[in-house]
């Protein structure tokens, strides 16, 4: 059986930016647990921040964010921290396609006396959320822009 891309294309047509794309993804959802272990929130940020051109530059946001998401259902690792895992690539990659992201973050009330802090990330674009949405109950403590 054939694969197709996301415009319906048959896999082989899809162009190289776009492949190049797919496996770079792949490989940082892959390596994002390793890489994030030990590291505070400013640090996380910093490697999402990334560097360089914008070499995915011509990917729509949907197809980025779709992406995302389909790359990080089944997580090895991260688990119980699968929003904060889809923010930072979401908001990576889309960086790297020249948008201006925004990472935003927020808190359950209701868990600040329990022994663990609930805590929510999504990414918004031109304000709207594109990877995840803020959950009902949070409130919003920190928006990290490109």
């Amino acid at each position: 059986m054939q694969t197709l891309s996301a415009d319906g294309a048959p896999d082989r047509r899809r162009k190289p930016r776009e492949r190049l794309f797919q496996a770079e993804l792949w490989l940082t959802a892959r390596l994002l647990p390793l890489v994030v272990a030990g590291r505070d929130l400013e640090g996380a940020l910093r490697l999402a921040d990334g560097g360089g051109a914008a070499r995915y530059g011509g990917l729509s946001a949907e197809l980025i964010s779709d992406a995302v998401i389909k790359v990080t259902r089944r997580p090895w690792l991260m688990r119980s921290r699968r929003c904060f895992r889809q923010g930072l690539l979401g908001y990576r990659f889309l960086k790297m396609a020249g948008y201006s992201p925004e990472l935003h973050f927020a808190i359950d009330r209701q868990s600040l006396y329990a022994p663990t802090i609930d805590a929510h990330c999504w990414v918004v674009l031109d304000g709207e959320p594109v990877v995840n949405d803020i959950m009902d109950g949070m409130f919003p403590i920190h928006v990290h822009k490109a």
